[in-house]
């Protein structure tokens, strides 16, 4: 991940609203959520939640997908891994496999 990537994920989390939906699709796991189901959940107005959906999506935290009239979002975990790459590549003073670790457990988890 990019630097401007790294910044522009990190600006559309930097919101309470947000970064409490993108954690409710975290731990939706791989099932997603209908929006409804994501509004009635954080008990967000539905138009509240379309603005910070989009946000989120054109981040790249989350797709979606139609299902009749309802939409299903899901987290986008590949880009969280990337972020939490981009942010841990040069840590433990160079010794980027020291955080290895985690990140193969990010991923796994996944």
């Amino acid at each position: 991940m990019e630097k401007n990537r790294a910044l522009d994920t990190l600006s559309a989390l930097a919101h309470d609203i947000r970064l409490d939906v993108f954690r409710c699709l975290v731990q939706a796991g791989p099932e997603g959520m209908a929006a409804g189901e994501i509004a009635q959940a954080l008990q967000i107005r539905p138009n509240t939640l379309s603005n910070n959906l989009t946000l989120l999506s054109h981040a790249g935290l989350v797709r979606s997908t139609r299902e009749g009239r309802s939409i299903r979002y899901f987290a986008e975990m590949a880009t969280m891994t990337a972020l939490l790459g981009f942010l841990l590549r040069d840590c433990c003073g160079g010794r980027a496999e020291l955080c290895q670790p985690i990140l193969d457990q990010i991923a796994c988890e996944c």
